[in-house]
């Protein structure tokens, strides 16, 4: 299976939930959170873990918990440039990419007037945040699926941030700063050579979708599109012009 299969899988904390489920929405907090980095064992959040194994706290107090701590700021916020900071609170809290400079500008507003926290809080304290991840969901990354109310620019951009399956999030500068500044649209392009994930260039991906077919019942037909990495983006704007949706990207094996 993919990391794009899994990633995009939620993952819940269910009220019955035995130790080794507690386990699993723990790592896939941190793993989402902190962006693939590895994390040493002395930096864990003992206290959160334990509060959030007795239920006195929810999975996204966990994830707040996450975001504001020590790692979670050295890691993204002293050592990246603030659109860099602000695009990975969106990959990381929301699970998709900044659609436009106005989203850039109100985070940019919010911490300069209210400092770390509040801007932490304005993402796992909005309504996009508790209508798809609500208090039980670790979130995920969305965007690799059509979503409402994320257009074709905005999955394109998701995958600019996401860039391979070994890569972390380390980085200090932003990735979408030109495309969002001047509004234009986000091609998925080939990492560069040297990142790390350089090897997506020779791979295929396979894209299933749910098309609409013409005619008097309008049923519903599954597709499946076979691509190459340098492809992707055109079969997607593609597939999003012929009022198709999108239900997953794979890579074939």
């Amino acid at each position: 299976m993919s990391l794009w299969a899994v990633e995009t899988t939620p993952v819940e904390l269910r009220q019955d939930a035995s130790e080794d489920d507690l386990q699993v929405v723990i790592r896939a907090v941190y793993k989402q959170v902190l962006g693939n980095e590895h994390l040493m064992e002395n930096q864990r959040l003992t206290s959160a873990e334990s509060l959030l194994r007795d239920g006195s706290i929810t999975v996204r107090d966990f994830v707040r918990a996450v975001a504001k701590s020590e790692i979670y700021r050295t890691l993204f916020f002293e050592s990246s440039s603030q659109y860099r900071f602000i695009e990975l609170n969106y990959k990381h809290l929301l699970g998709r990419a900044p659609q436009d400079q106005t989203e850039i500008s109100e985070h940019t507003r919010i911490y300069s007037e209210s400092g770390y926290d509040t801007e932490i809080d304005s993402y796992i304290d909005s309504d996009e945040y508790m209508a798809n991840f609500g208090e039980k969901i670790v979130p995920y990354f969305r965007s690799t699926t059509s979503q409402t109310g994320i257009n074709n620019v905005g999955f394109n951009r998701m995958f600019a941030l996401m860039r391979g399956v070994a890569t972390n999030d380390s980085g200090t500068n932003a990735k979408l700063i030109t495309s969002l500044g001047a509004n234009l649209p986000t091609a998925i392009k080939a990492p560069a050579k040297g990142s790390g994930a350089v090897s997506n260039t020779t791979k295929r991906f396979s894209i299933k979708v749910n098309q609409i077919s013409a005619g008097p019942r309008n049923h519903i037909t599954k597709k499946e599109y076979i691509v190459d990495y340098s492809r992707m983006s055109q079969q997607v704007q593609t597939i999003h012009k012929m009022g198709g949706k999108i239900m997953s990207i794979s890579e074939v094996a």
